[in-house]
């Protein structure tokens, strides 16, 4: 049992092992969006457009079309073209028709996106090393593995 884990939701017993692993992970994904939501509020973003401008990013000077942006985001967001939108329009993300189907619209990172990123990622780094001190490198493979086994069908 983690007292770590009481202590935060303030409960000392649960259903089972599985529940106390499955509100574990919940707590610690809650604790570290909203680390990266405050870092991207101070550059007026939220962190779903942080990880569209990533992804993005990857593929530059190429773009994505809408659904291989969702396809390739960490958590789904239920508007997406509003989202690419108000990329669009702070000039972070620009359109573009796809040069292999004109039915496509593909969105592209623009330098102002680029630059915004390379301010975020020291900050992100930061956040990455805040991990490397409590988690051992076997220890954050062992996480990643076990995270797999939840959300693989």
């Amino acid at each position: 049992m983690s007292t770590t884990l009481n202590e935060r939701i303030k409960q000392t017993t649960f259903s089972s092992e599985y529940q106390e692993a499955m509100l574990s992970i919940l707590v610690a994904a809650d604790y570290l969006n909203t680390k990266m939501q405050q870092a991207c509020e101070e550059f007026d973003i939220t962190s779903t457009q942080y990880n569209v401008l990533r992804i993005l990013n990857g593929v530059y000077p190429e773009g994505h079309p809408r659904c291989e942006i969702i396809a390739r985001m960490i958590q789904t967001a239920p508007d997406v073209t509003r989202l690419i939108d108000r990329l669009v329009n702070a000039g972070f993300a620009k359109r573009t028709k796809s040069t292999l189907d004109a039915r496509l619209s593909v969105t592209i990172i623009t330098p102002k996106g680029r630059d915004l990123l390379s301010k975020l990622t020291p900050i992100m780094q930061r956040f990455e090393q805040d991990v490397r001190k409590k988690l051992k490198g076997p220890e954050a493979k062992s996480l990643t593995k076990i995270c797999s086994q939840i959300f693989s069908d």
